[in-house]
């Protein structure tokens, strides 16, 4: 399997090298040259996630150096439960349940095993932006791993309080970096830095955002799992809500319908950060300036996997009929935590909390067919928002308060990504 780039003017790669560019070098982003559709029968009923994983990514690795490795790889990555669990009406797939508590584990874990699997010069330099809790993951993932260095951007009072503390309790291989900006100007700095091919062969820089494919064929597993389970037990394709900020884990659950897996409609459910659910509603694509809102990780104003989702169908057309986007406020987000406990037995982060609002407006579509929400974070996370809102505490997982207790280390930045180069190239030096 090759992978190319969405502006076409990069030669082919193969997976492992696509994972250790992160950004393709004309500035695009690297897709598989096909998907290859799997029945369901080529997955053993009863499979564990790491297995169903190996199973639908063998394909995408296929001729790659990591080929032989991909088993080990996701047994080593994966090795963590992602329930599915019933509520009222829908099932809860909790992507929560990794070291970090949040969704982006899966991704960032199976990403540093592949890239410690392949051979490398020198050291690599992981460049991560994150608007929550991407970088917290990755971070955990590659912390102490020989022959790497992570450096991750976060913007200054966008992010929870628990989330900064994951940010900046490592220290050792990882430098957090607290930027002057949103979550925009932090993936601008980023994008800005791999468009420099002298800092970037300088800095041997790799990306862990949902640029790299690295992060996107894990979470299409995740999806397959979910979608394969529940049409064994019901004999229809679930649809899916999906709480979406940069559309990455979205369009994870795209690929994995690609692929023939049973996958029914995909909602997206974002906040008053429009730019999604406009273009879904039918109007232009217009990136804009970023909302700060309640789902802080979900404040994404210019998406960059809508380049991939644009390549993928050849037009915005094509592209509105792959999913459908329900706007959520912060109001609604409020309302959906206060009626977890009550309703349906449990407290949701304000991310999750879009999804269930979502799926709660879909009105007589929601009888259909099974659904499933998908719980992005643990609510513990966001303590400040969901705790006052349920009149209850919110017990943190053992693995989250372990983080808490560590000392916080970061420095402060402008959004200027010649501050940024100035950094990276201390950390090279």
């Amino acid at each position: 399997m090759q992978y190319f780039s969405t502006r076409g003017k990069a030669p082919p790669v193969g997976a492992g090298t696509a994972m250790l560019a992160g950004l393709a070098p004309d500035g695009g982003l690297y897709v598989p040259e096909r998907f290859p559709v799997l029945a369901p029968d080529a997955f053993q009923p009863d499979a564990a996630f790491a297995a169903t994983a190996a199973t639908l990514l063998a394909p995408f690795f296929a001729d790659d150096l990591l080929a032989g490795a991909l088993e080990a790889v996701c047994a080593e990555a994966l090795d963590f439960p992602l329930p599915l669990a019933a509520a009222d009406g829908f099932r809860v797939l909790e992507l929560f349940h990794g070291p970090t508590a949040a969704f982006k584990d899966v991704g960032a874990r199976f990403l540093a095993a592949c890239l410690a699997r392949l051979p490398r010069e020198g050291e690599r330099t992981v460049l991560v932006a994150t608007s929550g809790d991407t970088g917290g993951a990755v971070a955990a993932a590659f912390d102490g791993r020989p022959g790497f260095r992570v450096v991750l951007l976060y913007p200054r009072g966008r992010v929870s309080a628990r989330q900064e503390a994951q940010l900046t309790c490592w220290g050792h291989n990882v430098l957090s970096l607290r930027v002057d900006g949103d979550f925009d100007d932090c993936q601008r700095m980023v994008k800005e830095a791999f468009a420099d091919p002298a800092l970037r062969a300088r800095a041997g820089l790799t990306s862990a955002n949902s640029i790299s494919i690295g992060r996107l064929l894990p979470q299409a597993a995740y999806y397959a799992w979910a979608g394969l389970r529940l049409w064994r037990e019901t004999g229809m394709a679930p649809g899916f809500v999906i709480p979406s900020g940069n559309l990455g884990n979205s369009l994870a659950c795209l690929w994995a319908r690609r692929c023939g897996l049973p996958i029914g409609p995909v909602v997206l459910a974002t906040n008053a950060n429009e730019t999604v659910g406009e273009f879904f509603a039918g109007g232009p694509w217009t990136p804009r300036a970023t909302v700060h809102t309640l789902a802080s990780a979900m404040d994404v104003g210019n998406p960059s996997n809508m380049e991939r989702l644009l390549h993928m169908t050849g037009s915005p057309e094509a592209a509105r009929g792959e999913a459908s986007a329900v706007r959520v406020s912060d109001e609604e987000i409020r309302a959906a935590i206060r009626r977890g406990p009550e309703r349906y037995g449990q407290a949701w982060c304000p991310h999750t909390a879009t999804a269930v609002h979502a799926w709660e407006s879909l009105g007589a579509a929601a009888a259909e067919r099974p659904w499933v929400v998908v719980a992005t974070a643990h609510p513990a996370k966001f303590e400040d928002v969901v705790e006052p809102l349920v009149g209850a505490q919110v017990p943190m997982p053992p693995a989250l308060a372990g983080l808490m207790a560590r000392p916080r280390h970061c420095v402060d930045i402008g959004p200027q990504a010649h501050e940024l180069a100035g950094l990276l190239a201390g950390v090279s030096a």
